[in-house]
């Protein structure tokens, strides 16, 4: 790209903790955070906040009287935000973008609500506004008291990416110089892990390691839901507080079949990884965290594209679902969170149950993807300052 975008934050709440250095050492344990835990009216398979996160999402919660009818997706992503802001030495009200997505939304609410109906045939009052696909990077707006534009999408499972891109075009088009950019995903519901279960893509392993993320030898689907949020701060040229610079953005959007549809050679990545690499030769690209769901074909289609596209120049590759589940619309940033703590650190997070491969050093350019229904791929090249 011919400007560089410095990322000079990030900040996330996860099954992983909200700390860089918890969110570090629980990547190098190599134990899942996944495990059977009450949903609904049954138990499920699912990563969750760890205790300590609830009640802080609890406490802001209960901190002011219009948070108290917000769906957790709102709360986790306010969290966040106010971290990434005071990391990146940026004020309340000042002058930046924001655009935070989602791809289920106020599941939790939205469920609630309509339950309400159902029953009484009437709704809360609050039901509509607190529902709104534009709920969550209003209210960031409106608690971090920002004075730029917000924006709200959802495209599935790569929308914290296209929050990137988006935030991108802005900073390069001149019209803005800051932007808040991300995902934020509370989808532990009984109904969204049904729809999951209806597409027989949810596991039901028992296994140490319940969702089987990059084992190309398993022969059945393993994908499992994960909550979270994880947003960045980007800004337009050389920064002293790089975290990484965006060097590369790339999208592509895959020939359907049916809806949720990925070619055997997933051409729409091969396309996004290609347009996000540009000039950069493909023997200095270190490693790629995979968006990997857990299921046969999304693993294997997305590897034969990069080998495909890399040759005999394969990187290393991860992913994190296996320790996290999928968090849908927060994943793509919780991906380049494992990216900027692997450049970080200088050590490759590697998945325990895949076939070792051989170390790289030093890790200086990784390539992030991430794909949703609709064949909507996004890819990011980060480099290290």
């Amino acid at each position: 790209m011919s400007q560089k975008i410095a990322i000079t934050s990030l900040s996330s709440i996860s099954p992983l903790g909200n700390s860089p250095e918890l969110i570090w050492q629980n990547y190098l344990n190599g134990e899942t955070l996944i495990a059977e835990h009450p949903v609904g009216n049954s138990k499920a398979l699912a990563a969750v906040l760890p205790d300590y996160l609830k009640e802080e999402i609890a406490r802001l919660k209960d901190s002011e009287s219009k948070y108290k009818n917000l769906d957790d997706s709102v709360l986790y992503a306010i969290l966040a935000s106010r971290k990434a802001i005071e990391n990146s030495g940026w004020k309340q009200g000042d002058d930046f973008g924001i655009n935070i997505g989602s791809s289920r939304g106020s599941t939790q609410l939205f469920e609630k609500h309509f339950q309400e109906f159902l029953e009484t045939g009437k709704t809360h009052t609050l039901a509509s506004p607190t529902t709104t696909l534009g709920n969550i990077s209003s209210w960031i707006a409106h608690d971090l008291n920002s004075r730029g534009p917000e924006i709200s999408h959802s495209i599935t499972c790569s929308t914290a990416l296209h929050a990137v891109l988006n935030g991108v075009a802005w900073l390069r088009s001149g019209m803005a110089e800051k932007f808040l950019v991300g995902g934020s995903e509370a989808p532990l519901t009984a109904f969204t892990i049904a729809q999951m279960n209806a597409l027989k893509i949810y596991s039901k392993s028992q296994d140490q390691f319940p969702c089987r993320a990059f084992d190309m030898a398993k022969n059945q689907n393993s994908m499992v839901l994960g909550e979270g949020a994880s947003v960045a701060c980007l800004e337009i040229g050389v920064k002293q507080n790089a975290l990484a610079y965006i060097e590369g953005i790339g999208y592509a959007t895959e020939v359907l079949e049916h809806s949720i549809s990925i070619s055997a050679e997933a051409q729409c990545f091969q396309k996004s990884m290609a347009m996000a690499l540009g000039t950069t030769d493909s023997k200095d690209v270190d490693a790629i965290v995979m968006h990997a769901p857990g299921t046969i074909k999304g693993d294997s289609s997305e590897l034969k594209a990069i080998e495909l596209l890399f040759g005999n120049n394969l990187p290393m590759l991860t992913t994190n679902k296996w320790k996290i589940g999928h968090t849908f619309g927060a994943s793509g940033m919780l991906s380049i969170e494992m990216a900027l703590l692997m450049m970080q650190h200088q050590k490759f997070i590697e998945v325990p149950f895949a076939e070792n491969q051989k170390e790289k050093k030093p890790i200086n350019k990784v390539l992030i993807n991430a794909v949703g229904f609709g064949g909507n791929a996004v890819s990011i090249l980060l480099s290290r300052p």
